[in-house]
């Protein structure tokens, strides 16, 4: 592993983009973030048309820069417009995003929803914790595996 000072400064260029529909769990995902000082490069869309157009510089979003991609995804299943498992599947189905990490951070507790998850090419699927200590503790979890423990794709598309 890298040491901490360097972890810390890499933290502070790689970004999250939320995909969550509901406003008390963006704010609540948000506040927990903070709380565990990951504050900086989160990006909110509220609905699976809107992730999309935001990771493929489409719509309202085609002046973003594409060659930066976000550290992690995080997803919400229950979306409106496009369901998040549909959202996986077009990201998993494109050479420019296909390595990109995505996390499953859902209320659903439908195994079928897991098992779907995990075939169209999640990186992790979990549960948000009913209590907000648990969801504090998850979401530090969250920050620390993916934005400064786990090494990250190559940008650019899959050889």
């Amino acid at each position: 592993m890298g040491d901490t000072k360097n972890g810390a400064e890499n933290l502070k260029h790689r970004q999250i983009l939320l995909v969550e529909d509901n406003v008390d769990d963006e704010l609540l995902t948000l506040r927990a973030l903070k709380k565990n000082r990951v504050g900086n490069g989160i990006f909110v869309v509220r609905d699976g048309a809107e992730a999309l157009d935001w990771i493929f510089a489409t719509g309202p979003y085609a002046q973003r820069d594409t060659s930066i991609l976000p550290a992690v995804v995080l997803l919400d299943l229950k979306l409106p417009k496009i369901d998040g498992l549909e959202v996986l599947r077009r990201i998993r189905a494109d050479a420019r995003t296909a390595l990109l990490p995505v996390v499953i951070l859902t209320s659903s507790n439908m195994e079928e929803d897991v098992a779907r998850s995990y075939k169209l090419g999640a990186n992790s699927f979990v549960r948000k914790p009913v209590d907000f200590e648990g969801f504090i503790k998850a979401i530090h979890e969250l920050g620390l595996y993916w934005l400064i423990i786990n090494e990250p794709p190559p940008q650019g598309p899959a050889k």
